[in-house]
This record gives structure tokens, C-alpha cells and sequence, in this order.
């Protein structure tokens, strides 16, 4: 992808690249810039401030490391007062950076100094005390090293704060503010990002000074390079930890199914799901390892190392390798847990399919990811395709067609049961009101005495056994069993009493 205005031809030597850059370029096996390098380089000479947002893998840390190598070609650093000042979120991508800074000034007489967490503080001071030109560090460290007096930072005249989304998730913006605040005003200021969240837009308007706004993709887009595929499991029981069990299970499966795999990233969400899902496909015979943050920092550079080199074919770990990891032949993304925000699923699969190569990206889901799945569809504008479920889907759509159609006829069926108990009470009434008016004409002709033949156990309640009811006369009486009056019923409890009529 070219920038508008610009020539799909364009290389290096037209950026306005010393010849020494240039040299080192070459012999790195680069020739064409790529759309935020050729955007962002000349303006970075011109010694303005730049806003860059680009997709991971476009090649942002070359797009500063090499005009800032001729920034500071010329002068010389002072003890313990670096010139540059390259803030990172993690140890990786400093010294990823670090790396990029050897390369390309390989025949420029330039010092840099890594300061990262993990490694020896003492070796890191002695570098400092000698003045470097570049000093590329994460804000933790840096701000303990100042905080022992043996740095100061007025001298910088080059400030890049580089995967600034990446600070704001990890909580590093205050520290970044700090650092900021001891830096003399009189400097350029570059900030990358992969996203522009409003958050990152207000650091940058409070940094900056009248930037040069470079963006050269949508932000959160997927290359077109690479292959997606989601993959639904579901846990056979309830029992704790079955979906995880189901997802590895169904990992191992993905992996033996890929006849072209030559080497894999797997993300997780945790650092203890890194030591499971690694020690899971170690137990399987495969070629693993693992990389998060709670290891020694001399073993996490040792094994990535390894991974570049082809020793390790897949590697486990979790999101603190999501960014900055500079591996252009990474084939295959694996995402064992799909990420809670929808910008780290870009990150995660940015890995493969870089520097224009073909890569494919696949993500093990249960039901209850349904909320991140639409939330990542949302965020890169396409759904992400179901991988070897297209038959059963097909199968579950013609289900819920066919339901909906047999469905459709009962509906009014269903309405008629509901109605019919309303519409039998409604003719129960009717009938008792229309026997009610038959009856009242009935009523009306009966003689005046005609109850009067009734005997009082026809005509009254029966009252309980012993008792009387108020104003009954003894005679109205009888009982409720006749055994209870022993040889039998006295004669004057059978014989018809007429009582008087009611007029």
C-alpha cells in the first residue's frame, strides 16, 4: 500500500538517508519503505513532531530509529545526560529496538544504553557513566535509575514514545508523564501507536507541539495476508477445567492438522494458562516453550532468541509478546484464550503475515465468548470465518429454518389454547345466567307452601354432633349417627312436625 501522492516505486535513497544509513539498509535486505517509513522519515529530518498510527508490523521502529541515526550523527553525549530517549512497554521490544539501532548504524560511531528490568543495574550504570547517544529503556527502570541520581535528562533532544496504546493498557502513563516533565521542552517528539483511543489523543496533544498527524491504515485493521479461522469447542461435562481441557485438546488437533506449520505463536490471557497449555504440548512431544512475565529476564531473551533461531517451533505466551516481536517468518497464531479487548486480537494475529508473506490465525472459542467475539468482528469489520464448521453450521440453519416453519402454523394454535379455557368460562356463564332466567319464572309459580312438607332434615344444615344451633327448637334435632342413641331412635325424632308457613 502506497501513500496518496506517492510512488509505488520509491526507495530508501529518496528519503534523504545519509549514505552510511543507506549502506547498513541495504546489507539488512531492505530496499522499498513501507508506507509509515516513507511518511514518517522526511518529516522526522525536518526535526517536527509526529503523531504516527499504524497497524502492528508496518515497520514503525524503523520508521524512527533510522532518521534519529542521523539526528545525532553529528555532537557527543555527556556522562550520565543522553541525547535520545526511546521509552518502550516492555523489555522485549527495548531491546528489539536495541537491536535495530545495531543494525542500522553499524557504520556509524553512535553509543546506546538498554535500560530494562530484569538485568543488572550495575553494567547498565557503567554504560550510562561513559554517555550514550541513545538510551532506550522502560519507564520503571528509568525512572528508579533517576531516582538514584545517576541520570539526568535534560540533554534529550530526540524523545520516542512507542506503542503508546500499549503504556495506557499496562498503566504506564503516569510514569510517562513523569519522565516527561524532566525533559527540556526544547526537543522533538514522536509518539506511535497502534490505536488512537481519546486517551492516547490527549497525551498527545499535551507532548506534542503542532505534529505532523501520519496515518497510513485504518487503525485495528487485519492484513489481508492472513488467514483467520475461529474454532468452537464445547466441554464434554461441568466439571472444572473441562473447557480448558477441550481447548487443549482441540490445540494439539489444530497443530498436527497444519502440514505447513514451520513455527507458531499460542496466546493465552494468564501466566498460569503459559505453564499449562506449555507443559500440555511438551507432555505431547511437541517442540515448546513458553515466554511471559513473571520469568527471569536473561531466560525470556534466551528463549526467544531460540525461536527466532528455529530451535523452538512453537511458542507459548502471553500478551507481553503480543507487541514488537520482530519475527517476519512467524506462520501460524494460535489464540488458546480469545482476548478480553478486541485491539490485542489485532496485535496477537499481526504477528504472522508480515513483510507481505501469507499467515494464518486461528481462535479456540467456548459459548460463553460470545461477547468478545462480536466486540473484535465490531472492531475489524468482517466476521471472523468458522474453521471446519461450515457443514454442521449449514445443518444447524436448516434446523431453525424448518422449526421456524412448523412453528409459524402452531403459533395461532398456541393463541387458541390460550384462549379457549377464557372462552369455555365465558360459555359456562352464559349457560348458568340463561338457567337462572328459566328458573326464576319456576320459582315464581310455586305455591306459597309448598316447602312446607319438607322435612327439617331436607330443609335445614345439619348441625355437629352435640351441639345446637341458636334459636332451634329441641324437636328440629336429629343425630349424626344413629348408632349413638344406643337401642335406637326415640319415636318423636321420625314424626313430621308442621311448622308454621313464612309469609
Amino acid at each position: 500500500m502506497t501513500p496518496r501522492g506517492k510512488s509505488a516505486y520509491m526507495k530508501f535513497s529518496d528519503l534523504g538517508l545519509s549514505e552510511e544509513l543507506l549502506r547498513a539498509v541495504s546489507e539488512a535486505g531492505y530496499e522499498t519503505p513501507t508506507p509509515i517509513q516513507e511518511s514518517a522519515i522526511p518529516v522526522v529530518l525536518m526535526g517536527r513532531d509526529v503523531l504516527g498510527c499504524a497497524q502492528t508490523g508496518t515497520g514503525k521502529t524503523a520508521s524512527f530509529t533510522l532518521p534519529m541515526l542521523d539526528i545525532l550523527a553529528s555532537g557527543r553525549a555527556k556522562a550520565r545526560m543522553p541525547r535520545s530517549l526511546i521509552l518502550e512497554p516492555t523489555r522485549e521490544l527495548a531491546a528489539q529496538v536495541a537491536d535495530n539501532f545495531e543494525t542500522y548504524g553499524k557504520y556509524q560511531k553512535l553509543s546506546k544504553a538498554l535500560l530494562i528490568g530484569g538485568s543488572s543495574m550495575e553494567e547498565q550504570l557503567k554504560v550510562l557513566n561513559r554517555g550514550v547517544d541513545v538510551l532506550i529503556a522502560t519507564p520503571g527502570r528509568l525512572l528508579d535509575v533517576f531516582d538514584r541520581g545517576h541520570l539526568l535528562l535534560t540533554d534529550v533532544k530526540v524523545l520516542v514514545i512507542d506503542e503508546a496504546d500499549r503504556m495506557l493498557d499496562m498503566g504506564f502513563i503516569p510514569d510517562v508523564e513523569k519522565i516527561v516533565s524532566l525533559l527540556s521542552p526544547m526537543r522533538t517528539t514522536l509518539l506511535f501507536s497502534a490505536t488512537m483511543p481519546k486517551e492516547i489523543r490527549r497525551l498527545a496533544d499535551k507532548f506534542l507541539s503542532n505534529p505532523k498527524e501520519i496515518s497510513v491504515s485504518a487503525p485495528s485493521a487485519t492484513a489481508d495476508t492472513i488467514t483467520q479461522g475461529l474454532i468452537k469447542v464445547t466441554p464434554s461435562g461441568r466439571q472444572p477445567g473441562a473447557a480448558q481441557k477441550a481447548k487443549r485438546d482441540k490445540l494439539r488437533s489444530l497443530i498436527a492438522d497444519q502440514s505447513d506449520l514451520e513455527n507458531a505463536l499460542v496466546f493465552c490471557n494468564r501466566k498460569r494458562d503459559v505453564d499449562v497449555v506449555y507443559r500440555s504440548l511438551e507432555k505431547h512431544g511437541l517442540n515448546a516453550a513458553r515466554l511471559h512475565g513473571d520469568m527471569v529476564q536473561s531466560v525470556r531473551m534466551d528463549t526467544l532468541e531460540k525461536f527466532k533461531n528455529g530451535e523452538v517451533s512453537i511458542l507459548v505466551c502471553s500478551d507481553v509478546a503480543a507487541r514488537g516481536l520482530d519475527i517476519p517468518s512467524v506462520g501460524h497464531v494460535f489464540n488458546f484464550d480469545i482476548p478480553t479487548h478486541a485491539e490485542d486480537y489485532v496485535h496477537r494475529i499481526g504477528r504472522t503475515g508480515r513483510a507481505g508473506r501469507s499467515g494464518k490465525a486461528f481462535t479456540i472459542v467456548t459459548k460463553e465468548d460470545a461477547k468478545y467475539i462480536r466486540g473484535i468482528e465490531q472492531l475489524i469489520g468482517k466476521p471472523i470465518p468458522p474453521l471446519g464448521e461450515t457443514a454442521e453450521k449449514t445443518a444447524v440453519e436448516g434446523d431453525k429454518k424448518e422449526e421456524a416453519k412448523v412453528d409459524a402454523p402452531n403459533k395461532e394454535k398456541t393463541s387458541d389454547k390460550k384462549e379457549a379455557p377464557k372462552k369455555r368460562a365465558r360459555s359456562k356463564k352464559k349457560e348458568t345466567d340463561d338457567a337462572a332466567k328459566k328458573d326464576e319464572p319456576a320459582k315464581q309459580e310455586k305455591p306459597e307452601g309448598e316447602n312446607d312438607n319438607k322435612k327439617p332434615s331436607e330443609k335445614r344444615e345439619r348441625p355437629k354432633r352435640g351441639r345446637r344451633e341458636r334459636g332451634q327448637q329441641d324437636i328440629g334435632i336429629i343425630a349424626d349417627d344413629e348408632s349413638g342413641w344406643g337401642d335406637g331412635v326415640p319415636a318423636f325424632l321420625t314424626r313430621e312436625v308442621d311448622l308454621p308457613s313464612k309469609k
